[in-house]
């Protein structure tokens, strides 16, 4: 299971800079203003010798007692709750104030270890700008550049030094981990309960009741299976009370701990953005998706049809799964949705031939070559697999760096369409054959 790096501070040191540094994006708003970050930001870290999960917190102001930026404090409270390791930001061009030793009283209270970034130091004299750092008694300040990425690598890789590496052995199970993720009370599980036939995990009319993610081993015309009931992800914003505190991070972790998730969403409810920021993240860690659409019974043809073209628009980048209408509590469109979980599952694995995978590419190169970069065409010439669980697909050739967004779809559907891998993401990679005379002297 990844572990958990949770971004502290107070207002305004850099903790939305180093985000995008750790996850290698823009998904945090930089600005020079003080509170700019509110909720909780979730991200995958992909600066370090291991995986992880990183969370950007709002500034910290923990004595404020009312207001948003109490309301703030409460949500960076959480997520240190949820953290396996805390990197507490400072300014190093501000110089340690009163509100950095607050911060820092609460910390060493804390059973998990924390690491002092000190932000802001490029152009400084590292030794000099930690020095008044060592006051906290937090141990060795760490002094860093989120926007110009000094010291950030050596600082996430001595956050991670003491977690194992991830174990791959989990995978090599004969049963099939199926994770059922969606908002609070769309059905989860009811969904299990009904599986099972049994009432297994509490299912009650109210948002929350699930506070942990559940395993539960199953087995399904002949094959095994282990059911993950997980919490229900409530929008960041609404994320206050204690009984969900845990239950975001867990959520994420089961995902990538998953073969393949069971997107739940609620057809009497309206099809939140929320749900679509769920789909992403499952998505953006390559797991094999099947998505049921429950409490279908209760709505009218004409409802039925509104919340089709609902789903068309707001999940539209999910064309590569199966949607399934069904009813959680009347077992309505399991026995179908299952097969799909089966399908979706031997997509994400399936091996693929390296002498048909270069056939498919010259075939689609022939139908339809890549548009012209400047004055070159990029000349994609043959392809072989990089991985599964997302089938990972290598493309070796001249220029092929520079192939457009719209291409690599392309080929995407191209593949897809050959190989059978509905239920699944799959990844493409471009490789630019080196140029022989590239470091010649030019006469």
């Amino acid at each position: 299971m990844k572990p958990t790096l949770v971004l502290v501070g107070r207002p305004n040191v850099g903790k939305s800079t180093l985000f995008n540094r750790l996850t290698k994006s823009r998904d945090a708003i930089v600005a020079d203003m003080p509170g700019l970050t509110r909720d909780r930001h979730y991200g995958h870290g992909k600066l370090g010798s291991k995986p992880y999960l990183v969370v950007d917190t709002g500034g910290f102001e923990p004595l404020v007692k009312d207001g948003i930026m109490h309301e703030m404090a409460r949500q960076t409270e959480q997520a240190i709750a949820e953290a396996d390791a805390v990197i507490f930001v400072v300014d190093g061009r501000s110089g340690l104030t009163p509100h950095d030793k607050e911060i820092a009283n609460m910390l060493r209270r804390l059973e998990r270890p924390v690491f002092v970034a000190v932000n802001k130091a490029e152009g400084m004299n590292s030794g000099m700008v930690e020095a008044e750092f060592h006051e906290l008694g937090l141990g060795e300040p760490n002094a860093i550049s989120s926007a110009h990425g000094e010291g950030v690598r050596g600082l996430v890789d001595l956050a991670l030094e003491s977690f194992p590496e991830p174990e791959e052995e989990e995978a090599k199970s004969d049963s099939i981990r199926v994770a059922i993720v969606g908002r609070p009370n769309v059905g989860k599980s009811t969904l299990i309960n009904t599986l099972l036939g049994e009432e297994r995990v509490i299912a009650f009319d109210a948002p929350g009741t699930t506070r942990d993610s559940i395993e539960i081993d199953f087995e399904r015309g002949g094959r095994k299976y282990v059911l993950v009931d997980t919490a229900g992800m409530r929008k960041r914003g609404k994320v206050f009370e204690s009984i969900e505190k845990f239950s975001v991070v867990k959520t994420l972790q089961s995902i990538e701990d998953a073969n393949v998730v069971i997107l739940m969403v609620d057809a009497q409810a309206d099809v939140s953005d929320q749900d679509a920021h769920i789909a992403d993240f499952i998505v953006q860690s390559g797991r094999a998706l099947v998505v049921a659409v429950n409490k279908w019974d209760g709505l009218d043809s004409y409802t039925r049809e509104q919340t089709r073209l609902i789903l068309q628009r707001k999940l539209k980048f999910l064309d590569f799964a199966k949607f399934h209408f069904i009813s959680a509590r009347d077992n309505i469109g399991l026995e179908s949705m299952f097969r799909s979980v089966d399908s979706a599952f031997a997509a994400a694995m399936t091996k693929m031939s390296t002498p048909r995978l270069a056939r498919v590419l010259i075939d689609a190169v022939a139908r339809q070559a890549p548009p012209k970069h400047g004055l070159f065409r990029p000349k994609p010439r043959y392809a072989h697999q990089g991985g599964s669980n997302p089938p990972i697909i290598v493309v070796h050739g001249n220029a092929v760096d520079h192939i457009a967004d719209s291409y690599r779809r392309y080929l995407e559907h191209t593949f897809r369409e050959a190989f059978k891998l509905q239920g699944t993401p799959l990844r493409i990679q471009f490789v630019t054959a080196k140029n022989p005379f590239a470091d010649k002297d030019k006469k």
